[in-house]
């Protein structure tokens, strides 16, 4: 069967790049496709590429069955697509270890987009990672939330080289062909620290960099959107980061009362495994993110909303759902290793939240608080702060913290 992995450079069939001696060739750019379906776009893709001064090593992730595999004819569809999945993720990993490929490049479908989404998701943040594809656009944006694929939707169906697709591969060869990755080296000049942000926590996460910065840190935001935070927790269990400071926890609303905006089971575990310091804090966890106003499910009529912008609506948190979130964080946070505070913002925990704003509520904020104090272990210390989340102080407060933490005690540091 034709469900495998190949560095053959057109049929997969002799298990090399073709016009190239036979072992590994360094500096190529991956191609995977079903060649049963996706078979001349894939060649064509190779020679715009080889054009371009680039080696291309072509894998091979059809599900044609060869006849007489009786074993692979009984598997689902979707058990045979994870098959193949892993083992062309493991293959792709050994080509990169091995310095053969400094790019990859995806023709595919629906089924073969999902697949080429698994094959690249160990590949290292900022690896060139380009889709060529004709699935869905809600499909695409599911798989951007997942890693940082650069996407180039085709709009029409990719069924052979034609006046239209021919534009779109060009592009793409042309691009893949100029993209290479070059590992970051080891060590750094300046530890780095992960920050949380959404619009509405903006100032904070504003001051809070700069203060690092002034203390000689490194700060990487992510937009607490889902991806970011999925992309985030994915990046502090690689070891990126020296601490966090996880400002806007926004995205528990989400898990927990069913927004747009989660980033799923594993958010808020990585530090805590990882054992580096922390700073938690209830950033914008007076609301959960829905789109278009329409979108918002029957069930929340009655509740009170914001439109954030025209595709964005934002729906208060109520004491209850507040309480919930706060039990999540306190479970999360219990297993930590490592140095841990939550800080609290008496005053509000969003530009909304504060005295005559739109989603002022201290009561069903402070049930946050109470279900946090409530479940979290003692090792983990907890402030509260009589400001608003986003005055000077308590950035100062959040960042002062980590470099305590980072600089073991340097009297430069303010005391917190």
């Amino acid at each position: 069967m034709s469900h495998h992995c190949t560095d053959d450079r057109r049929s997969g069939r002799d298990g090399k790049l073709a016009g190239q001696p036979t072992g590994f060739i360094t500096d190529a750019v991956a191609i995977v496709a079903t060649l049963d379906t996706k078979g001349p776009e894939a060649s064509y893709l190779a020679d715009l590429i080889e054009a371009c001064g680039r080696k291309t090593v072509l894998i091979d992730v059809g599900t044609k069955i060869d006849d007489g595999d009786k074993q692979a004819d009984t598997k689902a569809p979707a058990e045979l697509l994870k098959q193949i999945a892993e083992s062309t993720r493991a293959k792709v990993g050994d080509l990169l270890r091995s310095a053969t490929i400094s790019a990859i490049v995806g023709v595919a479908g629906g089924k073969g987009s999902a697949v080429f989404a698994e094959v690249v998701s160990d590949l290292p943040y900022g690896f060139p990672k380009l889709l060529v594809s004709s699935a869905r656009p809600a499909l695409l944006a599911e798989l951007a939330t997942h890693n940082d694929i650069i996407l180039y939707p085709t709009l029409v169906d990719l069924f052979g080289i034609n006046v239209f697709t021919r534009r779109v591969l060009e592009n793409a060869g042309r691009a893949v062909a100029a993209m290479r990755y070059a590992s970051i080296k080891p060590g750094r000049d300046k530890k780095i620290v992960a920050i949380t942000a959404f619009g509405v926590t903006t100032p904070a996460v504003n001051q809070c960099a700069t203060r690092l910065a002034d203390g000689g840190l490194d700060a990487i935001v992510f937009p607490a959107n889902g991806a970011g935070g999925r992309k985030m927790e994915q990046l502090i269990a690689a070891g990126e980061f020296d601490a966090v400071i996880d400002l806007t926890t926004t995205e528990l609303a989400d898990e927990i009362v069913g927004g747009t905006a989660s980033a799923g089971p594993d958010r808020l575990k990585a530090a805590s495994k990882q054992g580096i310091p922390q700073v938690i804090a209830p950033g914008a966890v007076d609301m959960v993110n829905f789109g278009l106003p329409s979108s918002v499910p029957d069930r929340f009529r009655g509740r009170r909303f914001h439109a954030h912008t025209p595709y964005t609506t934002l729906m208060r948190t109520t004491a209850c759902e507040n309480a919930s979130i706060g039990r999540l964080t306190a479970e999360r946070l219990s297993r930590a290793k490592g140095p841990t505070i939550v800080l609290w913002p008496a005053k509000g925990v969003s530009d909304y939240d504060r005295q005559g704003g739109i989603f002022h509520d201290p009561e069903a904020d402070k049930a946050w608080l109470a279900a946090v104090k409530a479940d979290l272990p003692a090792h983990v210390m907890v402030r509260d702060l009589n400001c608003h989340i986003n005055d000077g102080e308590f950035a100062e407060a959040a960042a002062a913290w980590v470099l305590e933490q980072l600089t073991q005690g340097d009297s430069s540091d303010a005391d917190v």
